[in-house]
């Protein structure tokens, strides 16, 4: 059984089915210690967090598995996804395949293979992944999203560079996986109504930002919703994010949810 503390494994095991939510992880660095990009897990606290969906009973199907069939087949699904495409994600990509475990990538086609331009944070100092990264890891079932081609903000561009961007990075991966790619992910998670619609004209079928709550809150599938994973978050504050759909877990938060909880049963 996977290491968690009581409390969060008993706040979870209430709730029996909620829900889905989807994950957002960036980078996994080797080791055990923690990282000091904020976007960054360690690869021990992520397969200590993929084994903790497993023992809880988490379906992890792609974006695109979790709109195509019906949320309610499994009283549990935690949809996994990765931004930008760092090649330390083969890492990852080896953990989930070890369980059988899917996931989405959202990659920016400018840079792959190539040392992408955010060396100005704590952000992985390495290049992105490669064509025929890529085209192993849709082979083995993992789903390949666009990130776009430069990672810009896109309400801040014009319809022809917002129009470039979609569908630009949609055909390059269109054409080095050799299918379809339906699933889209908002650079810095910007996006305002104009940039939605052109999202949608470019063919995509989803897109997702990085507001928190139920995945699929909004009812729109160009709006999806995910749970940030951060460089701290143990275990049991995963479960406690999965319990809720939220980020507010700390244990102040707790203690004030279940205060309320005890008010409204007296």
């Amino acid at each position: 059984m996977t290491r968690i503390d009581p409390i969060s494994r008993w706040l979870h095991a209430r709730q029996v089915t909620h829900p889905p939510v989807i994950l957002m992880y960036h980078a996994v660095t080797a080791g055990r210690g923690t990282p000091s990009w904020p976007w960054a897990v360690s690869l021990a606290r992520f397969r200590a967090q993929l084994d903790f969906l497993q023992d809880a009973g988490y379906d992890t199907p792609t974006v695109s598995e979790l709109l195509r069939e019906a949320p309610q087949a499994s009283p549990r699904i935690a949809v996994i996804t990765f931004d930008d495409g760092y090649v330390d994600n083969l890492a990852a990509w080896e953990e989930l395949n070890r369980r059988g475990m899917k996931a989405t990538w959202y990659v920016t086609t400018g840079y792959l293979n190539q040392a992408h331009p955010w060396q100005t944070d704590a952000r992985p100092r390495s290049r992105l992944l490669s064509p025929a990264e890529l085209r192993a890891m849709a082979e083995s079932g993992m789903e390949i999203g666009s990130h776009t081609i430069t990672h810009p903000r896109l309400p801040e561009l014009g319809d022809e560079d917002l129009r470039r961007e979609l569908m630009d990075s949609k055909s390059r991966l269109e054409d080095l996986l050799g299918r379809q790619v339906p699933s889209f992910a908002y650079p810095y998670g910007k996006w305002d109504e104009r940039c939605e619609a052109a999202v949608k004209a470019a063919g995509y079928a989803s897109a997702c930002h990085t507001r928190t709550g139920w995945a699929l809150r909004d009812g729109n599938p160009y709006r999806l919703r995910r749970l940030t994973v951060f460089n701290k978050d143990s275990t049991s504050v995963l479960a406690r994010k999965l319990a809720w759909g939220s980020h507010d877990v700390a244990w102040q938060q707790v203690a004030r949810h279940a205060l309320s909880q005890i008010a409204a049963r007296i």
